[in-house]
């Protein structure tokens, strides 16, 4: 691997998701596909894609001829602060964001087949390379996209969250096989329509998922009757990027509305939307998150803790936080007062665990109050040394602590742990803790460890520490399928070698005859190394003009190919023009 500044700081738990990049797997066919979708996306989006588009290609070292090794794309992603990782088909979706919160573009390994080349249903290196990369050039979007993973990060999420994401990666999976039976595609399609037709309040992940879909993957920007593409799923689909300008689209004006559309990530869009500039973009997001736990903290936050399932963390006002499964919580007057979790539990501050509160110690879970001190204009949290011993809160003596709440704590002080001015743990023995006629806390259970504040402020999912926390993402247990080519497939993708080792060395293409021969004895179909052979081809005896004709009896009779035939002889037309 290729590393950059950007990789090293990536954390472990990542790191389970990362494959190497099967290069030497790629086949001259796939070599084949990546130039024709690259020449066409060159030669097309150069008029209606962001004017980033082009110059982030360069600047991001992504090459037109031939796949590009990603690990080497790295050496060039660093300049401007990214860096790219292989990973197998879709990940979760908190995972795909935490990525991008590092800056880190996470590129699927595999590339489409042949017969899906101007739009596949799963993710690819095309999609990945040559339609997230180049964008990440202009500062303003790489910094929404940074700043997207950061909020997207914390987002909550549900058990059918996870259960359609299952159904999308299989679903995917199958649909990029060439070779999979229909009847599997159709189970699979009803299995995912079953899910997603279940009804409820739609998760902080899936609405912050939507926006994702409309900008980072499927956003147009500008001009409202007059778009340019810069979303990663257009920029990468040449059948897509060109339909989707098309009247029969509906443009709508990017707002955080967006949020309410959802969409099918295995066919073509039947809307888009607009946003003005990259600004604005940051603008709805910022809109987005104030809506989310990990803004809002208080009971909100608690109860999407408690309803994820999962491990999430609550942070106080002091700096603290704490990191488990949330369990329960007691509110007064719409503020929380108290909180459990349950099982392993640790506590930290900015992100990192504080020195003898592992989940190891907490390991049964963990309760504390959250408020103020009753008749104590100062919040607990800030009260000097000094001033604690004012209210007779002194280590190593018995201290009463009533708040405002009711709740109240009677215990021997035996530690405070203190942080950048604020206090953020206190440790009593023989501790009870009590609320009107609740016993929260009792002596028998040992030592008690009350975290500080006066409010919960924020409130998100996942831990604040994850390596210390152990957090891992375990690796998908479905593959992308790996093809498995016939003797024949084998020939033909010998004949493309051929082809491009002529073009790559410039050197004799007296045999390229030799080759057309072969193809259209063998694989009369196949119509895209016709193209590859006529680009490089001279008109000696009439070679290119029986290619071209070869060309239009393709399109005569296959349909599918016109477009894709057309518009390759198109490209190769200009190509003898320029030179």
């Amino acid at each position: 691997m290729e590393k950059n500044e950007v990789l090293d700081r990536l954390p472990k738990h990542l790191m389970s998701l990362v494959i190497d990049q099967p290069y030497n797997d790629y086949t001259a066919q796939d070599h084949a596909v990546w130039r024709y979708v690259m020449k066409q996306n060159v030669r097309y989006l150069s008029k209606v894609a962001h004017h980033s588009y082009l110059d982030g290609l360069r600047r991001t070292g992504i090459s037109i001829d031939r796949i590009p090794h990603m690990y080497g794309m790295n050496r060039i992603l660093k300049e401007i602060g990214w860096a790219a990782v292989a990973v197998d088909g879709f990940i979760p979706p908190s995972a795909f964001m935490e990525f991008q919160a590092y800056n880190v573009l996470v590129i699927a390994a595999d590339i489409r087949p042949i017969n899906q080349i101007e739009y596949t249903p799963a993710p690819d290196i095309i999609h990945e390379a040559a339609g997230h990369a180049p964008i990440i050039a202009d500062p303003e979007y790489a910094d929404y996209l940074r700043l997207f993973g950061e909020i997207g990060s914390k987002a909550f999420s549900s058990k059918k969250d996870y259960q359609v994401y299952n159904a999308i990666r299989h679903l995917s999976i199958l649909k990029a096989d060439p070779y999979t039976p229909k009847s599997e595609i159709k189970l699979a399609e009803k299995e995912l329509a079953d899910l997603e037709s279940i009804h409820g309040e739609l998760s902080e992940m899936a609405l912050i998922r939507n926006l994702h879909w409309w900008t980072v993957e499927y956003g147009l920007i500008g001009d409202l009757n007059k778009p340019r593409i810069y979303g990663a799923g257009l920029l990468s689909s040449i059948g897509e990027s060109y339909s989707s300008l098309q009247p029969s689209v509906t443009k709508i004006p990017y707002t955080i509305d967006a949020v309410n559309y959802a969409f099918d990530i295995t066919t073509r869009q039947p809307q888009l939307f607009v946003t003005p500039d990259f600004i604005h973009l940051n603008q709805v997001l910022d809109e987005f998150g104030c809506r989310m736990a990990f803004r809002k903290g208080g009971c909100y936050g608690l109860q999407k803790a408690i309803d994820s399932g999962n491990t999430a963390t609550c942070e106080f006002n002091s700096g603290l936080q704490v990191s488990g499964t949330f369990k329960s919580f007691l509110q007064k007057e719409n503020k929380p007062i108290y909180f459990n979790t349950q099982g392993p539990t640790n506590l930290n501050f900015k992100g990192h665990q504080i020195d003898g509160h592992g989940r190891d110690y907490h390991h049964d879970g963990f309760g504390s109050p959250v408020g103020r001190l009753k008749n104590t204009p100062i919040p607990l949290e800030l009260i000097s040394e000094g001033g604690l011993k004012e209210i007779s809160i002194i280590t190593g003596k018995e201290a009463i602590l009533e708040f405002e709440s009711g709740v109240k704590v009677k215990g021997l002080l035996r530690n405070i742990i203190s942080k950048e001015g604020k206090n953020l743990i206190f440790t009593f023995e023989n501790c009870t803790v009590t609320y009107e006629d609740k016993i929260l806390f009792q002596p028998v259970w040992g030592p008690y460890d009350m975290a500080v504040g006066s409010e919960i402020s924020s409130v998100f999912s996942g831990p604040a520490d994850p390596d210390a926390f152990g957090l891992t993402y375990e690796v998908p247990k479905e593959k992308t399928h790996k093809i498995a080519y016939s003797e024949d497939s084998k020939i033909l993708h010998s004949l493309y070698a051929k082809v491009r080792k002529c073009r790559e060395t410039k050197g004799d293409i007296s045999d390229l005859e030799t080759v057309f021969n072969n193809l259209k004895n063998l694989f009369p179909e196949d119509w895209l190394l016709p193209l590859d052979i006529l680009e490089i081809a001279k008109d000696e005896n009439g070679f290119a003009v029986e290619l071209e004709a070869h060309l239009l009896k393709l399109q005569d009779s296959k349909p599918e190919y016109q477009r894709l035939i057309d518009n390759g002889m198109a490209m190769i037309r200009e190509l003898r023009q320029v030179n």
